[in-house]
């Protein structure tokens, strides 16, 4: 049973991994490259280097993930880091190989930042949903969280798209180009929340099940905090088993969900919006947010 359910993942993550760079590289190659702007992200810095010297642009990210990947490796864990090398080669290849022969979109700039977002946060959130990510920035903002937890992940990474959005001023001559960068990068952002969990700035998991402390510890390898068990008793069948509450971002519900089927494939699951979380790596009651 174990071993179809291993070969049904694989088998899933990679059709996602398919899928998520089919819709990635619309938005970066169909979109972005021809209306001359840069998203955020090192898609966007390799874009910028496509223009700039004709470098293949998933040739190019791939290079500039490499010191990444070496800072990062410890940080972000090994599962992770061979699912996201997996999709970014797969990445690559749709890039550099496939959508050059496609045809690209031609008409209002506007429009192509519009659908770019759209794209890139349709594939990004596929990503994300089998515990995968397209490498780049996000290996830089996991590790700045962990070495700074007191930062936001939303700070760091705008932070980032910012310093390559505004790069495309000079590059490209003009400064539509960052204002259509940075509508890309919004609209990116939104459609990852709205496709993951909509627009809460958190998700709560409550978890009913027989293996509390297990259940518990698998969360907590994924979140990085710690979560809250509480012993109930089900008033229909009068047995006592454990409740998990834990609270995490929209982009680890989907791999919580799956971690806490993993221990205990008989576990009640319940994801639910919170609009705000107090507390330790969210927001602190004084107002500064973790």
């Amino acid at each position: 049973m174990r071993d179809k359910n291993a070969v049904k993942n694989v088998v899933m993550d990679l059709l996602c991994d398919i899928g998520g760079s089919v819709l990635y590289s619309i938005g970066i190659y169909t979109f972005a490259k021809m209306a001359n702007f840069a998203p955020g992200g090192l898609s966007g810095l390799a874009l910028i280097i496509n223009y700039l010297w004709g470098i293949p642009i998933g040739i190019m990210t791939l290079i500039l993930n490499i010191p990444f990947v070496l800072i990062s490796y410890k940080i972000v864990g090994r599962k992770f880091m061979f699912k996201t090398a997996r999709t970014m080669i797969i990445c690559t290849i749709c890039l550099d190989v496939i959508f050059p022969y496609t045809p690209a979109y031609t008409g209002s700039p506007f429009l192509a930042a519009l659908y770019s977002g759209v794209f890139l946060g349709a594939g990004l959130a596929m990503f994300y949903m089998r515990g995968s990510s397209s490498g780049g920035t996000d290996f830089l903002t996991m590790s700045i969280k962990v070495l700074r937890p007191h930062l936001s992940i939303g700070f760091v990474t705008m932070t980032i798209d910012l310093v390559v959005i505004l790069l495309g001023w000079p590059v490209f001559g003009n400064v539509d180009s960052v204002l259509y960068g940075l509508a890309a990068t919004f609209v990116t952002s939104v459609v990852i929340d709205k496709i993951m969990y909509g627009m809460g700035s958190g998700t709560l998991a409550i978890i009913i099940t027989n293996h509390g402390l297990d259940v518990a510890e698998k969360i907590g390898e994924i979140t990085g905090r710690g979560s809250t068990a509480i012993r109930a008793m089900g008033t229909y069948t009068q047995k006592e088993r454990d409740v998990i509450m834990c609270a995490c971002s929209s982009s680890q519900a989907y791999t919580v969900k799956k971690a806490v089927h993993e221990v205990d494939e008989d576990a009640f699951v319940m994801l639910t919006e919170t609009n705000q979380v107090f507390g330790e790596g969210f927001i602190e009651t004084g107002g500064e947010r973790r």
